[in-house]
């Protein structure tokens, strides 16, 4: 899987409106095409694979969180939640350092995704049916928080309103290098966070009271699972805004081909949720050049079928009172 992102990654970034070969790199011609495959091309494709891979692993530590292969950040609300805050810093913006500017939507949407994450575990964890409790939750916060977003687009501006239209779809037009290193200073320390708890998280799927009598510390392998999770959302949506179904689709199809896991799950759905992205970026800048789609909605078109065929595959004789 890493050959063949690798692969998909080098292709993507020499596929687009304008084909940009791998060997003008280092072949004598025009520097300006040189330059469109260094700062243009490049951090886009890394940026969708570094997304990709967030989302996919917090989609993977959702589902193993609330031990339910249907828990996904924006199904649930979370990355409804952390776009909300987005847009209160869109619409609402303050005064701050050059430096404090690259990362304030990250925390803004860091806060949001963590109190929706929070919420959702606290209000879904009782209950004798707990799929169909996480399910409404999540309507629910959803249906609040597009609300809310609602509410933000009639009082922006033409600017505003625009800016957070293309946040609601999803979208990686705007990378570039400083936003790539910005969104990794906060992706890639987590990540290594959540792997290093994969262990605990196996143990978790046996119960609470199992894993501490196992020797797990239950409350703060939970909280840290929680708060790395939000932030591996908030620091992809404060930078691509809302793009579903790669946290559902992607840890769900690894884990039918690699097990439960998650020492194993958590690389494998790491990888698989990059390659996606970067396959979805990659149409939607080239099937309708030199226009281009917002990646979210590819992601949804192939993400909505998946979950209508598992409901009715895996729950089709449940029933939701």
């Amino acid at each position: 899987m890493a050959l063949a992102l690798l692969a998909v990654s080098v292709t993507a970034a020499s596929l687009g409106a304008m084909r940009l070969p791998l060997t003008l790199l280092w072949q004598e011609g025009d520097a300006m095409l040189r330059q469109i495959w260094w700062n243009i091309r490049l951090p886009r494709v890394l940026l969708a694979a570094l997304i990709g891979a967030a989302l996919a692993l917090a989609g993977c530590v959702m589902q193993g969180l609330f031990r339910n292969p249907l828990a996904d950040p924006g199904l649930l609300g979370i990355s409804s939640g952390a776009a909300l805050a987005v847009g209160l810093y869109i619409v609402l913006p303050l005064s701050l350092p050059a430096l404090l500017l690259l990362y304030a939507p990250m925390a803004a949407a860091f806060l949001g995704s963590l109190a929706v994450t929070a919420a959702i575990f606290f209000l879904s964890r009782d209950g004798s049916n707990t799929l169909a409790r996480l399910l409404l939750v999540g309507i629910a916060i959803n249906a609040l928080c597009g609300a809310a977003v609602g509410l933000l687009s009639w009082v922006s501006n033409d600017a505003q309103l625009r800016q957070l239209s293309l946040w609601g779809m999803g979208s990686l037009g705007q990378a570039q290098w400083t936003t790539l290193l910005a969104c990794a200073s906060l992706i890639l320390p987590s990540m290594l966070v959540i792997a290093r708890l994969a262990g605990r998280l196996n143990l978790l799927q046996l119960g609470e009271e199992e894993a501490h009598y196992l020797g797990v510390e239950v409350k703060t392998t939970r909280r840290l699972l929680l708060v790395f999770s939000a932030l591996l959302v908030a620091a992809s949506v404060a930078v691509s805004g809302v793009i579903g179904f790669i946290g559902l689709v992607v840890p769900h199809l690894v884990r039918l081909w690699l097990g439960a896991d998650h020492r194993a799950l958590m690389p494998g759905s790491l990888l698989a949720g990059a390659i996606l992205l970067v396959l979805a970026d990659t149409l939607a800048r080239t099937l309708v050049a030199p226009a281009e789609m917002p990646a979210g909605l590819l992601t949804s078109l192939v993400g909505a079928p998946w979950f209508l065929w598992l409901i009715f595959r895996r729950y089709g004789g449940m029933h939701v009172g």
